[in-house]
């Protein structure tokens, strides 16, 4: 592909976010001081990540046009065929960009090493240049990771590069009615993570991690739970938080295996507050509330990263 423009995706480093919160960065350090807390910490991150992207941009601008937009705008920002994603921040940024670039592949840059993961951030300030004049050049690999897509009934569209999260936004007990693998049944419980390969590392690892704190406390085997999943597998996995048997909710349908042949159908039993986000993102929510029904399963839109 003959790229002809460069979107460079960012998102508000905390220190920003405090400032907007208050309304200028000396009221928002006398709120962090007032309770304790460290700003130079706040300040050190958000030079950093500055210092990081300033370098990316002025490299960015010399090949190409180059378009910086903030995180909060991509659902309304339209990709031509012919743009190259590149993002430059945290690893929940490149899986909320993957949502909304179609097909367009997405180059991945951390910006400091020192605190973030960057397990969807293949290349950093150092070693990103020569990768990217590849990718100018059409000689890049492209990774093809799986997502999920959640469906309503009312015709509405979400996906996940990570994971999704259906139930309460407030966390208190969801309702809803479940179907899967021709069984239903009533809910009550936390909510439902379903993750894909991607985020198998994540908040899928967490609640297994608990499962196997909370067996080994109580007498189980010694040994920890864990689901590894490939980025490009076809598969799907839920579980279901929390769930509380009742007289009238069961607890049969904990977790299961979601393929391209299978589907995830719940029922939304909750007057208000019910939402589904996803890759931990809950500005992005769809309504979830009483008459709703959402399928989910793979989507047949993969996401590209370049690596």
């Amino acid at each position: 592909m003959d790229f002809e423009r460069i979107i460079l995706i960012k998102s508000k480093t905390r220190l920003e976010q405090l400032i907007e919160r208050f309304n200028s960065k000396a009221q928002a350090l006398f709120y962090i001081d007032h309770n304790g807390g460290d700003f130079s910490d706040y300040e050190l991150e958000h030079n950093n990540f500055y210092n990081g992207l300033n370098s990316v941009q002025k490299k960015l601008t010399q090949p190409l046009n180059t378009t910086l937009i903030e995180r909060s705008y991509l659902s309304s920002f339209i990709f031509a065929e012919t743009d190259l994603v590149v993002v430059t921040g945290q690893d929940v940024l490149g899986a909320s960009t993957a949502k909304y670039v179609g097909d367009n592949p997405i180059f991945a840059i951390n910006p400091d090493l020192k605190r973030n993961n960057g397990v969807l951030l293949p290349f950093n300030i150092h070693n990103y240049e020569k990768k990217l004049d590849h990718v100018l050049r059409e000689k890049a690999a492209i990774k093809h990771v799986t997502m999920a897509e959640a469906r309503l009934n009312d015709g509405q569209r979400l996906l996940a590069f990570n994971d999704f999260f259906v139930g309460k936004s407030n966390h208190t007990s969801a309702r809803y009615k479940i179907t899967f693998e021709q069984q239903t049944e009533q809910h009550s419980s936390s909510g439902l993570i379903i993750s894909t390969g991607a985020g198998s590392t994540g908040w899928l690892s967490s609640v297994l991690n608990e499962l196997s704190g909370l067996n080994s406390y109580f007498g189980g085997a010694k040994q920890g739970f864990s689901h590894q999943m490939n980025m490009d597998d076809n598969n799907l996995c839920f579980i279901v938080r929390e769930p509380f048997q009742s007289p009238h909710t069961s607890t049969r349908i904990i977790a299961g295996t979601i393929d391209v042949n299978k589907q995830l159908n719940l029922e939304s039993q909750m007057p208000e507050n019910g939402v589904i986000f996803s890759d931990g993102v809950l500005e992005d929510y769809l309504e979830f509330h009483s008459g709703k029904m959402v399928s989910i399963g793979v989507s047949d839109q993969k996401a590209h990263l370049i690596c």
